[in-house]
């Protein structure tokens, strides 16, 4: 009988992986928060089933879009970053390869190999691709899985919208009468599954992550439904 391969993630790969479903999370909660004040605040001034979709439709448009180009913009100038960093490893390993094998050989022996073993490894890595082993011992970069901006805004979009549809649809679909009950438990049950998420990601426990989710959600609907209701009750 022979055994299963064994095909576990690590290092990088790993990392890039939850740091995405950590973004995705966040993303989706924050739809779900910024879309809930927006339209909860609409639903104090006014019912009208129409205003409610229009203020809900362009918050999350909006909000969508502004994640998706702050995504962009952040994550170029990182991947900018990268690419300088790299570009400036390749001169260094170009004009000064000795420099850079012992420097090499410093960092594995930092790592905990013994001076040889760190040598031998250190010219191995060389011979096989240089600036990569220099990326990733030194940079901690893997010149092949550069951050990709595009993907960045699109994961951002994407899980802000799908955060922020839940509390639009809560807002316009039940009658009037149970329209702000659906939407507030809706939301609530919502940030308790992204605030358990985002724990369970980050390795941290779930209670306190939760109660600060929850607590926040409630609070940003409560000041606006406050403040919708008094510049309705106003004739604003």
């Amino acid at each position: 009988m022979t055994d299963a391969p064994h095909e576990e993630e690590h290092g990088g790969a790993l990392g890039t992986r939850l740091n995405w479903l950590r973004a995705a999370v966040l993303g989706a909660n924050d739809g779900v928060v910024s879309t809930a004040g927006l339209v909860v605040g609409v639903a104090g001034a006014t019912d009208d089933r129409a205003t409610l979709l229009t203020a809900g439709l362009a918050g999350l448009l909006a909000g969508s879009m502004s994640m998706a180009a702050g995504e962009y913009v952040s994550v170029s100038t990182q991947r900018d970053s990268e690419k300088a960093a790299l570009a400036q490893e390749q001169r260094e390993l170009r004009e000064q390869p000795e420099a850079e094998l012992d420097e090499l050989t410093d960092l594995l022996e930092a790592r905990g190999l013994t001076r040889d073993v760190a040598r031998e490894a250190a010219e191995q890595l060389s011979e096989r691709d240089a600036l990569r082993a220099h990326a990733r011992v030194e940079l901690g970069i893997d010149p092949e899985e550069l951050t990709n901006p595009w993907h960045a805004a699109a994961a951002s979009f994407l899980a802000f919208t799908i955060g922020a549809l839940l509390p639009l649809l809560a807002i316009v679909l039940p009658p009037p009468s149970v329209r702000l009950a659906v939407t507030v438990l809706s939301v609530l049950a919502a940030l308790t599954l992204t605030g358990w998420s985002s724990a369970r990601l980050g390795d941290a426990p779930a209670r306190p992550a939760i109660l600060r989710n929850v607590g926040g959600g409630a609070l940003a609907m409560a000041v606006t439904y406050g403040a919708g209701s008094l510049l309705g009750a106003a004739g604003v």
